[in-house]
Order: C-alpha cells, then structure tokens, then sequence
C-alpha cells in the first residue's frame, strides 16, 4: 500500500471515530476503536495462517452471510480440530476460535445481530485465556463491553458496538489490510487520540518527530559514521513505553531483523494493552518482544533484578520518555539500590533523575541512551546537582539538546534530550540549541524534515554552529558549577550592530546636501512659475 492510501485508511477510520463517539470521552473510545482493529488484525493472520496449514482442505470461498470457511471446516472435521489448533498454537503462537473471527462478527453486525455483544467477549475472554501463552493475558481486560458508556440497555450497547464495526469494516473494505497498512492505521489512530487527549496524552504517546531524533540517535553508528546506522542491536529497551511508538520506530529505522529483541514496561494498564497490540499490529512477534506491566521506579520487574553480575540485563539502546517531574517515593530503602546508590536519590518532588539512572544502570557500556527530560534537570540544585555532577565527571554525559517548546499535547513547556553514554570518548559535551527552530502550529509546534536532519548531523558529527551548537569542555562546564544550562553555552540571542559613528556622520553630511540641491532647484521652479520661494 502507498504511503498516500495508508494515509487515507487512517483518515477514514479517524473519520468514523469521531463519528461514532459521541458524548463518550475519547480515551474510552479509543480503547474500543482500536480493540476491534486488533481483533481485524489477528483474523486476517489467522485465517491465512489456517488456509496455509490446511492446503487444499481448506473450504472455497463461500456466502459469508452464512458462515466462514474455518467455522465450515470445523464442522466436518470436528476430530481433527485439536490437532489444528495444536499446530497453529506452534505457528502463529495462538487461536481463534471461528465465531470469534473478525469476519463473523462483521457479518453478525451488519445483520444487527442480538448476540454480538455476547460473542465478543466470548471471543475476548478465549483470546486472552485459551489462545495466547501467558504473556498475553489480560490483553483485552480494559474493554468494558457491558459499559453503560455504550448504552443504557443491553439491547442498546449490543446496537452500538453493531453500527461501531459496521462502520469500521465498512471503511477498511476499500483498503489493503496488510501489516504494515493497519499497523499505520493504529499508530495515525493513536496519534489522533493523543491530540484529543490533553494531558493525559502524556501516558501513551511520543510525538513522532521527537521519536525520530530518539530513535535515530541510538542507532547511529559512532565508529562508522558515513555509514549512518549500526548493523544490529541484540536489544532495546524503554522503562516508560507507553504505546510502545518509539521501540517501534527504533526497530523500524534498523529493519525487522535488526533488533533482537525489544523490551519495554509500562505502569499504566490500558496503555501496556495498548502497546501489546501495537507490536503484534506492527509484525513484531510474541517471541520478539516483552512489555511488562509494572513500577519502573520500584523495579518489579523480576528480571531486571537479577544479582548475578553474569546475568544482570544490559541493553545496546535505551530510549525513554518518561513523566516530567513525577512525584516519587523515595524511602531511604531505596538509597542503597544499585541504580541509585553511586550518584544517588533524586528528590520526591521530581523524579526525573530517578528515571535516568534506572535506564542507564542497565544500559550496556558500549551502548546509547536518550531520554527526555524537562530543562530543570539541567540546572536545579540539591540532590539533583550532585547527580548531575557525577554524571558529569564520570563522562556519562555526551550531549545535552535543547528543543523548541509547545511539542507535546501533553504540556507546553520546552523539553530536552540527554544522550547518555558509559563510555565517552570526547572529554567534553556537545550542546545544540535548537529550541527557535520550528514552526508553529495552530495547537502545537512542528519540527520539519529539515530541522529533524540538522540535528542528528549536528550529533553524528559533534559539528559546532554559531548560536546552534557547541562543543564545551569539561574545565569551562566545572567553572560554570557543573551547571547545564544551554543558554550559557550556546546563546541564541542576536548581538546588537556596532555603530560606526564617522561613516553614519559622513552620511548625514551627504543627505544634507541632497536636500540642499534639492531644495535649490525647486525654489528655481517656483521663481519661474512667479510663485515665493521657500526660505
């Protein structure tokens, strides 16, 4: 599918969301909206999977009004249906059931059928209990199909989810339904939501050309730099995932096989369902990749526990955009932790730090982190300076990038970019101020191509500009009391034009004697005419 119809189909289906909505709040309904995409999703892999596996077994195309191929395969081969099923749990890592497939309750909703609402979370239920293996439990446990959000009434929320996939397999019937096309479709969909969204916008999403830099950043190749990206990452991780947009766009800037294995966690339980999906929508498979629900900054997750020094996870990239200046507890237990114990608590009011030193703790000694962070990491003092300050003198921090306010739906304020490295070469930090290089929006500020490409030439090859970037040594940083502040470093402010106070009289002089000449010649004119001169 062109780039221009992917386009279309998530204009479309954004269409239908707005639409169909109604008075129901949009995060509510992007649950459902996307749910059902998904559910789009796994039919189609499936159903091709089962017409592979069965061969010529497997039913012709018939009336859909009366049932699917599979569920008429099923009804003359009831025996084998284990075994099928066996296999395909082999294959495709999971099962659906015929009724349950998108096809069947497409049909059952343009028919108006009773019984929708029933079989969708039969269907739902299945999916998460019987079909995946236990790292997709749960995956639909967000989608309330009894809500009164829906309808008051049974009847009315079953008519309701009726005309919702009415509209939605109406409006996908005219698009390529490959991967990568409904995989766009989820992330426009995402997007949209997220502008719709405020401040809770926050949670799950990254806007895209903040992502890129990110994304490109941690797979450019330091030791190569003409050749513009690494060959392979074994692993990539982001502690605050959200949707998991920009693990995706980190695999998507390396290729399908050139990411081992993707890692993310997510607090939030509706956006860990989300990013699950996200990844299958986009052709990662369940073996490719592992979201976890939990506290990053409690570290629950078992495997980033592992004492054994030989075992303890490490990461080639670490990516992350986690919540600016969080409220955390952070109890005197947690001095001795080994993320935080060499540089460390950040203070309860702003868990910033507390965030950098979770992801950098794990991130491999050849490896790059970027993470976003508010401008206060830069320059508060207390507990914060003394992190920053070891940080500094341990020479983790490679680049510090300053980026235009007004990017996020989620808050206007300016943001930057800290690029973290365990083993820097440069004994100094490059800063790029790019904080007045937008343009604006009528809701939020844009980065162009063109911006996006100066920056990441400006890092790639640690390139100084005036008023745009400088590479700063660590004796001039440490005068400065280890303060990041980009404006003291690299001041984007326009130095006033010295006067030349002899050329500007010599100027002067010469307009006073056109005005002389001037006025001469028209008071010969007047004189002819008979009329008074001017004095």
């Amino acid at each position: 599918m062109t780039e221009e119809k992917q386009k279309q189909l998530g204009k479309t289906l954004w269409a239908i969301a707005d639409q169909l909505r109604g008075a129901m709040d949009a995060d509510d309904f992007r649950d459902y909206m996307l749910s059902f995409l998904f559910l789009r999703y796994l039919s189609d892999n499936y159903e091709t999977a089962a017409r592979k596996e069965l061969g010529r077994d497997y039913p012709a195309q018939i009336d859909t009004s009366v049932s699917t191929p599979l569920q008429l395969w099923y009804q003359s081969n009831l025996d084998d249906v284990a075994t099928f099923e066996k296999q395909m749990r082999r294959k495709v890592h999971y099962v659906i059931e015929p009724q349950h497939l998108w096809s069947n309750i497409a049909n059952m909703a343009r028919t108006q059928d009773g019984e929708l609402l029933h079989v969708l979370q039969a269907g739902f239920r299945y999916i998460e209990t019987e079909s995946f293996e236990s790292t997709f439990a749960g995956l639909f446990s967000e989608i309330d199909l009894g809500s009164t959000k829906l309808g008051k009434t049974y009847a009315d929320r079953n008519a309701k989810l009726c005309t919702i996939i009415k509209k939605i397999a109406d409006g996908l019937a005219d698009f390529s339904t490959d991967i990568d096309a409904l995989g766009d479709a989820y992330e426009y969909l995402i997007g949209q939501f997220a502008a719709g969204s405020g401040k809770k916008a926050g949670e799950f999403y990254t806007p895209q050309q903040i992502s890129d830099i990110l994304s490109t950043i941690v797979t450019l190749d330091s030791q190569e730099p003409a050749t513009g990206k690494k060959e392979r990452l074994e692993s990539v991780m982001d502690f605050a995932c959200g949707s998991g947009s920009l693990l995706l766009n980190v695999r998507k800037r390396m290729g399908p096989h050139g990411v081992g294995k993707i890692y993310g966690q997510e607090k939030n339980i509706t956006t860990y369902n989300l990013a699950r999906m996200n990844m299958l929508l986009h052709g990662v498979k369940d073996t490719e990749f592992e979201i976890f629900h939990g506290d990053t900054l409690t570290n629950d997750w078992d495997m980033l526990r592992e004492l054994n020094p030989a075992k303890k996870p490490a990461f080639d990239a670490v990516v992350a955009n986690p919540p600016f200046s969080y409220r955390w507890e952070n109890s005197d237990a947690l001095a001795d932790d080994v993320r935080f114990k060499n540089h460390g608590l950040a203070p309860k009011s702003a868990a910033d730090f507390a965030f950098l030193l979770h992801g950098f703790h794990f991130l491999k000694d050849e490896g790059v982190m970027a993470i976003i962070l508010p401008h206060g990491v830069l320059f508060r003092g207390g507990a914060e300076e003394r992190i920053r300050t070891k940080l500094l003198k341990d020479g983790h921090i490679d680049t510090v990038i300053g980026l235009p306010s007004n990017l996020f739906y989620s808050t206007g304020i300016p943001v930057c970019i800290l690029v973290l490295k365990k083993c820097k070469k440069p004994d100094d930090v490059l800063f790029i101020n790019a904080a007045e290089h937008f343009i604006k929006g009528k809701r939020q500020n844009q980065l162009t191509d063109e911006h996006i490409a100066r920056i990441i030439e400006t890092y790639q090859f640690r390139k100084e500009a005036p008023r745009y970037a400088r590479r700063v040594s660590m004796q001039e940083i440490e005068k400065n009391g280890f303060n990041l502040n980009i404006s003291r470093y690299v001041s984007t402010a326009v130095g006033e034009t010295e006067i030349d106070l002899d050329a500007v009289h010599a100027e002067l002089v010469e307009v006073e004697k056109a005005i002389t000449e001037a006025k001469r010649k028209h008071n010969s004119f007047l004189k002819e005419l008979g009329l008074k001169p001017l004095p």
